[in-house]
């Protein structure tokens, strides 16, 4: 039964109840305030009064043994606890981090590392965000459309940093799905636009960066407050029904480039050796033509000097020019000595290989034993025939001798 209805308790029948604060219900009016509060006063004195509180048997909640609180001892126990939760706002940001404060959920400041302190809670809340942290997003492997409408499998792989803490927390609702999401909307764009050779063989990091800077563009758009530091693509490969098809277009690219160094370096080897011989024959037929020139000029010099002579004594210059003619041709010619006997009635030949005795270099008398045996060897030594050298030193010179003497005489 409710407190207040008749015949509850705190009903003495005398038409004034009591209500759950002890007070007395006047039935016509509003409860007092005034002995409310001194009820409830007297409520807390007994509460910081120790074990020695007695409640009276018709106090209605007084303590009248217990001992009173002062105002100033409210006042010193208010303020500590007030003290105590300033000294909660108190917060330490690390050097790799940042602090956002936030007010009733309303970002207020982004502080920086060292010791700092806001309004406690539930007024202001400080969220530790770590601005140095590279962290990872995967795009798994899918297939894409490439510019010449061929179907490829690629997988990125994208690392970032938080570069403004506030926009990381309040303008993106989900920043690691926006960054994936993102990432796999630039990787179509680029595939999209670039075809498929460069793309699977030797086109890799450029459509990488190509990727990164679209996806920043995308990201400062949205003011995400996140920076891309890399972007990898870690997978870009023809379908598995088709593979075996590109695996051998690439291996023909493979070798027309592997024909197109050999052949390179077989220029690179041919051509300077040659532009080398090329030089020497130019060089030996300049030597040639200087030689042949230069004898010409001697020549047509000597000529002209002959000329002269012959028009002065034309007989003995006549006979000069034959003998020295006739000694050029001798000194280069084998000469063989044959003769006959000079008396009797033997028919014998005799017969003298200068050229041979001149090659032993022997005495200038025949050595009969050398000869060959179908030569008469007696006749050889009746006749007393000698080895006179062709064309000798001493002969030249006595020839010499007698041309120049009969050119004296002639003129």
């Amino acid at each position: 039964m409710a407190w207040n209805e008749p015949g509850g308790n705190g009903n003495n029948g005398n038409g004034n109840d009591n209500d759950p604060w002890g007070n007395r219900k006047n039935s016509g009016g509003p409860p007092d305030l005034d002995e409310f509060f001194k009820n409830l006063t007297d409520k807390l004195n007994g509460l910081f009064g120790g074990n020695n509180r007695k409640r009276s048997s018709g106090g209605g909640g007084n303590f009248p043994n217990a001992p009173k609180l002062s105002g100033m001892a409210v006042s010193v126990i208010g303020s500590l606890l007030f003290i105590g939760w300033l000294l909660t706002g108190l917060y330490v940001i690390q050097p790799a981090e940042s602090g956002v404060v936030t007010q009733f959920g309303r970002h207020v400041q982004t502080t920086q590392s060292g010791l700092n302190w806001h309004i406690p809670w539930p007024i202001q809340t400080v969220t530790r965000v770590n601005t140095q942290e590279i962290n990872s997003a995967e795009v798994s492997r899918q297939p894409a459309l490439t510019k010449d409408e061929n179907l490829v499998e690629v997988a990125l792989n994208v690392q970032y940093r938080i570069a403004s803490a506030e926009n990381y927390l309040f303008n993106v609702r989900q920043p690691e799905d926006t960054v994936r999401q993102s990432a796999e909307s630039a990787l179509r764009e680029v595939v999209g636009r670039t075809e498929m050779n460069p793309l699977i063989t030797t086109g890799r990091d450029v459509v990488s960066l190509e990727v990164e800077q679209n996806l920043q563009r995308i990201l400062s758009d949205y003011n995400s407050g996140i920076e891309i530091t890399e972007v990898n693509l870690t997978y870009s490969e023809a379908p598995e029904q088709v593979r075996g098809a590109f695996e051998d277009v690439i291996k023909a690219r493979e070798d027309k480039e592997r024909f197109i160094s050999e052949s390179e370096a077989y220029r690179n080897e041919i051509l300077p050796r040659a532009r080398g011989d090329a030089q020497r024959v130019l060089e030996e037929a300049e030597a040639y033509k200087a030689r042949v020139t230069e004898a010409s000029v001697g020549e047509s010099q000597r000529f002209l000097s002959l000329l002269s002579e012959y028009k002065k004594a034309p007989g003995v210059t006549r006979d000069r020019l034959y003998l020295e003619s006739m000694e050029e041709v001798l000194s280069n010619t084998s000469k063989v000595l044959v003769g006959g006997n000079d008396g009797g009635g033997s028919n014998s030949l005799m017969y003298l290989p200068l050229d041979k005795l001149m090659e032993g270099r022997q005495t200038p008398r025949a050595n009969v034993n050398s000869l060959p045996s179908n030569v008469n060897q007696s006749a050889i030594g009746n006749t007393g025939l000698q080895a006179i050298p062709s064309s000798t030193p001493e002969r030249s010179t006595s020839v010499r001798d007698s041309l120049r003497s009969r050119d004296r005489g002639a003129n």
